[in-house]
């Protein structure tokens, strides 16, 4: 993922910084305890297609 494109998205739900899990292939809200999948290289920044975290993946 372009480092460029990462510092200028936010999260859609509440305007956060994400961070990229670069293992996972996800952009994750920890304010929201979201993760937005990026699927062919492009992130997918819908709140309905966002998985939410488990209590370990937020630490």
């Amino acid at each position: 993922m372009d480092k460029r494109l990462l510092n200028i998205l936010v999260c859609p739900l509440c305007k956060s910084q994400l961070h990229l899990d670069a293992d996972k292939n996800e952009l994750i809200c920890k304010a929201d305890r979201l993760a937005y999948p990026i699927r062919d290289d492009i992130p997918v920044m819908l709140v309905e297609e966002a998985r939410s975290l488990t209590p370990e993946e937020i630490n």
